[in-house]
């Protein structure tokens, strides 16, 4: 399945995407200087929920071009709606 997404929404899920990356490297200047454990995991809860996020985002656009496919063959959709089904899985 290719990645193929308006710019809003594109733009959308880089945007998370980076502030996840910021966060990250937030995180390991936290851990370099000692902070306490607790601040950590915050900081370790929030970039993993904004990389849900970010996934969840991608998985829905799939859904939307599978329903507006609906011209497909049954095999086919069957097909895309296990692979996105496991996507899906693949983040909870």
């Amino acid at each position: 399945m290719e990645l193929e997404m308006a710019a809003d929404e594109l733009k959308s899920v880089l945007n998370r995407l980076r502030r996840a990356q910021g966060q990250i490297a937030g995180i390991i200047r936290m851990i370099e200087e000692g902070r306490e454990c607790e601040d950590v995991i915050t900081q370790l809860a929030a970039v993993s929920r904004a990389l849900d996020r970010a996934g969840f985002s991608i998985i829905a656009t799939g859904l939307q071009r599978c329903m507006a496919e609906g011209g497909q063959a049954a095999g086919d959709r069957d097909q895309m709606r296990a692979r996105l089904e496991k996507l899906f899985l693949s983040l909870a």
